[in-house]
């Protein structure tokens, strides 16, 4: 008999994820392990294969919706299985008269269109059998809806995709995490030297250094002595899971809203290696490529929002971290310096920590570990080669 193939389980506790895009339609043939659609889900855009092989003769989803894991994606015949024949008039989600307005679309699609004022007759369906999605008019209405209320014209902008994750995390954070946030500031000037002395020689080879690397190794080394920063709370379990590896998340600025990628293994790598990996992983995020491995097993974050132009500020911790490592710019000021006040670059920095896992001394020692190899960068064992 036909198969329902269901949305499976995509590891890391997620439950859910937004249809993106469809690749095959209702009656098209194809082969196990053929990619059939692409998630969204909180953590990158997965393409999904087909568990077997066979004929699709139904999709239960459109584009847009929020699907559960173990709903039904679409139907599945092998070949000689028997079909049961649909009226000609049903459309992905049930009957629908194709008299009505000349055009396939669902109730729910239809009320959408008429609220935002889009007629359905100008789109070009991108759904099953060139049916409407709920996608298509949000698009024709560039995405915004606008009303009038009693001060003056608003807008209303669908909340979805990453944007939507983005808030649904940022929530759970607040609500489960009892945070902090210390601040300092450091004296770059000697790491500002080496970056300029080692991003000529880099760029030749194709790679880009910014000062992220140096920030990483100084975060790896200082978590090394302050591993309560290193970690995450078990709180159904009440216990505290001390990570025993470095993998530092990176917060990256993509069209669509922060995304977070993940480097392993941070102290087994080199200055240089890191300044590719970040390349690699930040186009990555960017260009919506990045798989799903390359966004899990994070044990600390770090943000840098100074290259927008922001000082100091409270980062929000990526859950479930024990703490998120932020870095604004690097700005010239009076520095005191062996009694004599001189000019040098200094660097803001700002710790976000949850104070059920640590405490403020613990914090304000790790954070003050991170400054001393950043004021000395020799001690970050910067390779030549």
């Amino acid at each position: 008999m036909p198969f329902d193939f269901t949305l499976p389980d995509l590891g890391e506790g997620i439950t859910e994820g937004e249809l993106r895009k469809w690749v095959v339609k209702e009656g098209d043939t194809i082969e196990e392990h053929q990619t059939v659609l692409e998630i969204e889900t909180d953590k990158a855009i997965v393409e999904v294969p087909s568990p077997r092989k066979g004929k699709v003769v139904k999709i239960n989803k459109e584009v847009g919706e929020i699907v559960k894991v173990g709903e039904v994606l679409m139907t599945i015949a092998e070949e000689g299985e028997a079909v049961e024949e649909r009226p000609k008039s049903v459309s992905v989600v049930g009957v629908l008269p194709e008299e009505e307005e000349g055009t396939l679309a669902t109730p729910a699609v239809r009320a959408l269109s008429k609220e935002l004022g889009v007629k359905l007759e100008t789109l070009k369906g991108s759904g099953p059998r060139g049916s409407i999605t709920k996608e298509d008019v949000i698009k024709a209405s560039e995405k915004v809806k606008k009303i009038e209320d009693q001060y003056g014209i608003t807008e209303r902008v669908s909340l979805k995709g990453l944007r939507r994750t983005i808030a649904k995390n940022l929530v759970t954070t607040h609500q489960t995490m009892a945070f902090v946030t210390v601040m300092d500031e450091a004296d770059v000037t000697d790491l500002w030297n080496i970056r300029e002395r080692e991003k000529k020689v880099l760029q030749e080879k194709g790679i880009h250094l910014t000062f992220l690397p140096f920030f990483i190794k100084a975060v790896q080394h200082s978590l090394a002595e302050h591993p309560y920063l290193n970690a995450s709370l078990d709180g159904e379990k009440e216990e505290i899971i001390v990570k025993k590896y470095y993998n530092i998340g990176i917060a990256v600025d993509t069209p669509d809203g922060l995304m977070v990628p993940v480097i392993k293994d941070v102290d087994k790598k080199t200055v240089r290696e890191l300044a590719s990996e970040i390349q690699d992983l930040s186009q990555k995020a960017r260009e919506r490529k990045i798989k799903l491995e390359e966004m899990r097993g994070g044990s600390f974050t770090i943000s840098n929002w100074g290259h927008f132009g922001g000082t100091f500020a409270t980062p929000i911790i990526n859950y479930p971290d024990a703490a998120i490592f932020g870095t604004g710019r690097i700005s010239e000021k009076p520095w005191v310096r062996e009694g004599q006040i001189v000019i040098r670059k200094i660097l803001s920095l700002s710790l976000t920590f949850d104070h059920r896992v640590t405490d403020g001394a613990d914090a304000a020692t790790f954070i003050s570990k991170v400054i001393h190899y950043l004021e000395d960068p020799g001690l970050l064992f910067i390779e030549s080669a």
